[in-house]
């Protein structure tokens, strides 16, 4: 009886212990695109977001607590997100990294009344307006969305700003033509307004949109009306997948269009999918250098990367290092909140993205851009560096990362824009 009695005390001792683990580790929600149409860049991403906690747990997490990660595919499908929203809210997460722009911006209203901090891979620039002050319709406080590099919109800005010098430097006469490309929907429309505004302002001659799916097709009669209005510059709202079959579209229509991806329309995988097509796409990347290029912070990049690549042989595109970034981000302001004492809850997060200037995870110098977050402005980064794609050869033969290592594709620096923080812009 005594024996039974010290075994049945034993096993309550580990179950207790194990319930103050449980307790002591950070929960997180993940939510991730695999499966739906943003996938081609959303599985890149989530990769380097799940690394990057996978890769701090076994370093002991921060602050003595590891992270309980709940990931999910969504297939990008808003109304799922909000649905897994809800159960992670009566899991008591302290913090999500989110995904997609229609389910980011209808999970505002949730977020801020939970008070949960929300890392997005969506950078609508309505996500920025933090205290709900910039007066525009429907503004409304976003005090809890946060997401690391400049907003669809800013990147759009800072590209025409440099299409226009563009054009004056090749000295072409006359005024150049600008077209908004993309799918009738929240995340290519988001930046669309704002980017025919700046056109117009830089004398621009804006022409009528053209709208393409989310998903790979046939878009041959969009190229042809592309060519028909005769455009210089054209913005490519979509992720990768579908804007591939827009440029290989418009290469056999033969036009002589300067494209410009978003910062989800291009990237290394995109370059050799379309081969040739893709030569010459200027875009914005977030971070300081792409894989392969040296600097400090890049040792722990790679530590990172071997989480999921032991051997450690992937090529990771500009999608994976700014999924670590944005991870970054998040296990510093926990970390931050950790160190404040008391019980961690998500205000708390919340408040240490605002705990540094000029912040630059630590172990991360030379490779995550530095972020600047207010209690009024998430506007992380006015700073934009814009990317050229340049294939010079058959990409058909060959991985990625040989295709980077031999020469034939490039990212190639074109220029960085230091747009000013007008309040006017807030939220736009």
């Amino acid at each position: 009886m005594q024996l039974r009695r010290a075994m049945l005390g034993i096993a309550a001792a580990a179950i207790a212990s194990g319930s103050a683990l449980a307790q002591q580790k950070v929960t997180l929600g993940h939510l991730m695109d695999l499966s739906g149409a943003t996938s081609d860049v959303g599985t890149p991403f989530s990769q380097g977001v799940n690394d990057s906690f996978a890769w701090l747990n076994g370093k002991g997490g921060v602050a003595g607590r590891q992270f309980n990660m709940l990931a999910v595919d969504y297939g990008y499908q808003a109304p799922r997100a909000v649905s897994q929203y809800q159960a992670w809210a009566r899991d008591r997460v302290v913090g999500i990294m989110g995904w997609g722009t229609a389910d980011t911006e209808a999970l505002v209203k949730f977020v801020t009344r939970d008070k949960i901090p929300y890392v997005s891979g969506s950078y609508a620039a309505t996500l920025t307006d933090a205290a709900g002050k910039s007066g525009r319709p429907g503004a409304e406080a976003t005090g809890y969305n946060f997401f690391y590099g400049p907003s669809y919109s800013d990147a759009l800005r800072a590209m025409l700003k440099w299409a226009a010098d563009d054009w004056k430097a090749k000295g072409k006469p006359g005024r150049p033509k600008y077209v908004h490309m993309g799918g009738n929907h929240p995340y290519p429309n988001s930046p669309k307004e704002a980017g025919e505004a700046m056109a117009r302002e830089l004398g621009f001659d804006v022409l009528p949109p053209i709208v393409f799916a989310l998903t790979p097709g046939d878009y041959t009669a969009q190229c042809l009306t592309l060519k028909s209005q005769g455009a210089n510059y054209a913005y490519l709202g979509n992720t990768a997948g579908s804007n591939i079959s827009v440029l290989r579209a418009c290469q056999t229509a033969g036009l002589d269009v300067q494209f410009l991806g978003n910062v989800w329309g291009m990237d290394e995988n995109a370059m050799k999918a379309a081969g040739a097509a893709a030569n010459g796409v200027v875009f914005p990347v977030r971070t300081a250098v792409v894989w392969g290029q040296a600097a400090p912070g890049m040792a722990n990049v790679e530590a990172i990367s071997k989480v999921s690549d032991p051997a450690g042989r992937a090529y990771r595109p500009v999608h994976y290092l700014a999924g670590v970034c944005a991870s970054m981000l998040m296990a510093e302001a926990v970390e931050t909140a950790i160190g404040k004492g008391g019980e961690l809850t998500g205000e708390r997060v919340r408040d240490g993205f605002y705990a540094r200037q000029n912040w630059v995870p630590k172990g991360f110098e030379g490779v995550c851009n530095a972020s600047n977050f207010t209690p009024e402005d998430h506007r992380g980064t006015l700073r934009v560096a814009l990317y050229r794609a340049v294939v010079g050869g058959d990409t058909s033969n060959g991985t990625v990362q040989e295709l980077m290592a031999n020469g034939t594709m490039k990212l190639q620096p074109v220029a960085t824009i230091e747009l000013e923080r007008k309040r006017e812009l807030l939220g736009w």
